[in-house]
């Protein structure tokens, strides 16, 4: 049990049965409607599921955040951060602002959605403030940040390369976590739902 983000595929965002996200998505397009903005109906099919393939996402929120939760107090503002990480679904798309839909998630009893193309340059900058490595793993299919940050690969580096990142590797988890799950939204196209 826990916390996971995930990418969804048009199939389980349609759904309207109960591990499905149906009603999400018909309520975000009415409210996209309401905007006077297009539907979100262009999600792709779930792919075979090949580790290190790219084509998925999955990571569990387990270490603790109040390392990640103070660098974003002292980078970037509450707006900005809920964008960055207070969502519950995360789409490709641009968003003017986040929205609420008055629908249980599962974890509270409104749903929020964030655009990844706003969250992107917010997760970039907090990615800069500790000077990420660009060995984290760029993919994350198969909870792949969280074995290399709990395995000796995270370690390793931080021992030969230490740096802002390896002061804390629950915060370098987190701030790798959001900036994988934005990119991988953008370049699958695809959402992201926390559940």
């Amino acid at each position: 049990m826990g916390v996971y983000l995930v990418s969804v595929g048009a199939e389980e965002w349609f759904d309207d049965e109960e591990d499905g996200w149906g009603q999400v998505a018909s309520a975000l397009n009415a409210e996209l409607s309401r905007r006077g903005l297009p539907p979100y109906e262009d999600v792709p099919a779930e792919t075979d599921f090949a580790p290190g393939s790219g084509q998925a996402f999955e990571e569990k929120l387990t270490p603790p955040m109040s390392g990640f939760i103070a660098l974003c107090e002292a980078h970037l503002s509450q707006a900005e951060s809920e964008t960055v990480c207070g969502w519950t679904v995360l789409v490709p798309f641009s968003l003017d602002e986040v929205i609420w839909l008055p629908i249980n998630a599962g974890y509270s009893d409104s749903t929020m959605v964030a655009g990844a193309p706003q969250a992107l340059p917010l997760a970039e900058r907090l990615a800069a403030a500790i000077d990420l490595p660009p060995e984290a793993p760029a993919t994350c299919d198969s909870l792949d940040l969280s074995m290399w940050f709990r395995s000796e690969g995270a370690k390793e580096l931080a021992s030969n390369r230490p740096g802002p990142w390896s002061d804390d590797l629950d915060r370098a988890f987190y701030v790798a976590m959001f900036l994988r799950a934005v990119q991988h939204s953008i370049r699958r196209g695809c959402p992201i739902v926390c559940t």
